[in-house]
Formats: C-alpha cells, structure tokens, sequence
C-alpha cells in the first residue's frame, strides 16, 4: 500500500474496522491452477497473509474446476500445479484453510444456490459469453462467486476482503450483488427510523424482527425501527436471519493492486516464458533472464549520466519495488541514483540478478518444507 501496488479497493472500510477492533473477518483469494507459479502471484499471496496476520481467518482455493474448464487442463496438472501454489504460500507463513474446488463437495452446494440468483444475459455482459460459450465456463464464473461467499459459511458470517488485480473488479460487483440478493432482508436507515424490508423472508421471521425491539411497527414487508442506531439493528436482524434459516451474508469487500510487469514488458505471464521467474528455475536461467531485462535507461552512456534513468518505466526496477528489496530507505537510493544517472542499468541489472537469485534459493528451501505437508 505504501508503495503504490494495491492502488484502490471496495468497502474497505469494514475490514479496517474488523483489524482495529479485533472483530472477526475472513480473508480469500484464489489460485487457477494453469502452470507453475512465479513471481508475478507473489504479490496477492502476500496480501493474504498480510491480512492473516492481522488476525483475519485466512481462505485460498485452489480453481482447479476453471483450469479444467476453462484451460483445458488435465486434473492431474491441475493437481500437481495446485500443490506448488499451496508450497508459495505456506513458505511465505500462511495459516488458514485451503481447498480444491473440484473435492469442496459444500462449495458446490453454494454455488448451485448462487447460481439461482445470476442470468445468462449477466455473465454475457460481465464476460461477454455467446451462444456457443460451454455450460462449464458460466459454472465456473458461479464457483468462484461461491469461493468467495464460502468462508462465511465454513465459520459465520463476517466481512470478507478478497484481494485481487485490477481487472477482477467487474466479478467482484457479480458476487457482492449475490450476497445481496441471498440476504432475507434489506436494511435501509432513513430519516429518523430504520427500515427492515422483507425480500423473501418467512413472516415468522418479520414477526421476531418486530419483537427484537420495543415500539417497532410491522407493515405489510417491512418493519419501521425507531430509537435503534443501524449498526445494532443490521447484527440482531442477521441473528434472525440465520436462525431462520438464511444466508446472513456480508457483502464482501476487495483491494486492487496493479500487475507486475514482465521482464519483456507487459504482464508478466506463463504464456510468455521470458518475461516470469518461477521459483524452481536454474540459477543460470534467472540471471540470464534478468540481464536481459527491460529498463528505464537511455540509449548511451553520456545520455544516462547527463539524463538519469527512467526507473518507473525499467521492468528490474519494479521487480526491487514487489519483492527484492524490503527496505523503503534501501529502495529509495536505488531510484535516487538512477534518477541521477549514477548507476548503469548494466549494474543495476547484477545486484538485482544477485537479490533475486538470493531469494529464490531462500523461498525453495521454505517451498520444500512445505510440499511435504501438502496432501491433496
């Protein structure tokens, strides 16, 4: 956040709450498991353990269902993929509960519920499906919105932040506005009262939000609350609904952070081998691969020294400011001298081959302790 990578994000406010009142909150985000991981995923892993160690209850699933359905990829690969990006996180200290979707039997359960409340012509909008686009792809579109709605019934319902990219923001909205419609009851303050609207609750369940407090009128759908803050009567009226028998969602929140760029420039992407670092590539390959970085710098020696670099446009750069150096102070001097052409991109380019090579033999041996703990 300090650094400018989670860039924006979605009714925060509630889990800001959660970490400063030591309320319960749930953390998720998920994994699809289409090749190996590599650098450019570190960043969401980090997310999630960050918020874990603030005391959320941390979720990842592992979207082996989408990479089958999507991706085409065997359930082996999806098993064997699924088990490193389980290794990534557990070394970097996650604690909390993991899945495969395709062996979550409650998920599926969820999402054929989800699915009651999402058309066809909304996943065309938000995805831009066609007639010839397989039921398996939309099921997976459900099953995410599933994953995300699923801690809350694994434990009970609390707000839920998922870390994601930039471009998750439209299926982020899909699920929030599920969580709405699988609610009993909407929960409107208006001038003076608060107003306890029915969507689809039974009328024994309107009747206990009548008696729940004192000098509150019953209409036809609703009940006018006076006297109450909407805070208190948004728990007591969430308490009625799950003892009768709803959903009592909270609608779930999201932070954005920007992509990582490729070494090549871009994304960085599995699809494009050059521009990613995975975690069990040989020494020789990732020095090779960071040599042959993009940079900020300029076309010759006299221009770098007399203009300085360009570090926000140098792919080496950016990897130091996602992962290679922790230091704010160390990170600073890095840019300071590039921005006044005291380093070569050339020397940049061998303390940033040096960090990563450094880290990488660190990460492995945490990912090797863990692989042995995974069973799948």
């Amino acid at each position: 956040m300090r650094r400018g990578i989670v860039v924006g994000q979605r009714d925060y406010r509630q889990i800001a709450s959660a970490i400063k009142n030591r309320s319960p909150f749930h953390v998720l985000t998920g994994f699809m498991p289409s090749g190996h991981p590599h650098l450019g995923h570190l960043m969401v892993m980090k997310e999630v353990v960050w918020h874990v160690q603030q005391g959320g209850n941390g979720y990842v699933t592992i979207a082996d269902r989408e990479a089958h359905a999507v991706r085409d990829m065997s359930w082996e690969n999806c098993r064997n993929y699924g088990k490193e990006y389980l290794a990534c996180l557990y070394a970097l200290g996650f604690a909390g509960t993991t899945y495969f979707q395709s062996k979550n039997e409650r998920l599926k359960d969820l999402a054929f519920e989800a699915a009651m409340k999402v058309n066809f012509s909304e996943l065309t909008a938000i995805y831009g499906f066609t007639p010839e686009t397989d039921l398996a792809h939309a099921d997976a579109v459900i099953t995410q919105v599933a994953d995300i709605l699923y801690p809350q019934i694994d434990r009970a319902p609390a707000p839920t932040i998922v870390p994601v990219g930039i471009d998750q923001d439209p299926h982020i909205r899909l699920t929030r506005g599920v969580a709405h419609k699988l609610r009993m009851f909407t929960i409107e303050e208006r001038d003076g009262y608060v107003s306890v609207r029915s969507k689809n609750a039974p009328d024994a369940a309107l009747e206990d939000v009548k008696k729940a407090f004192p000098g509150a009128k019953k209409y036809e759908g609703h009940v006018d609350i006076r006297g109450a803050p909407c805070a208190a009567v948004s728990v007591k009226v969430r308490e009625i609904e799950l003892a009768h028998g709803g959903w009592g969602f909270f609608t779930p929140s999201s932070t954005y952070h920007i992509f990582m760029p490729g070494l090549t420039g871009g994304k960085m992407s599995s699809s494009i081998p050059e521009s990613i670092i995975s975690f069990y590539e040989p020494e020789a390959a990732v020095r090779k691969k960071v040599m042959s970085g993009i940079t900020g710098g300029r076309m010759t020696l006299e221009e770098q020294k007399k203009l300085g670099g360009e570090p926000d446009k140098c792919s080496l750069y950016l990897l130091n400011v996602f992962h290679m150096v922790t230091d704010d102070a160390a990170l600073a001097e890095i840019r300071r001298k590039c921005l006044a052409g005291e380093i070569t991109c050339g020397q940049c380019k061998k303390d940033t081959a040096e960090r990563v090579v450094t880290f990488l033999k660190d990460f492995r041996e945490k990912m090797d302790v863990a692989a042995e703990t995974i069973e799948v």
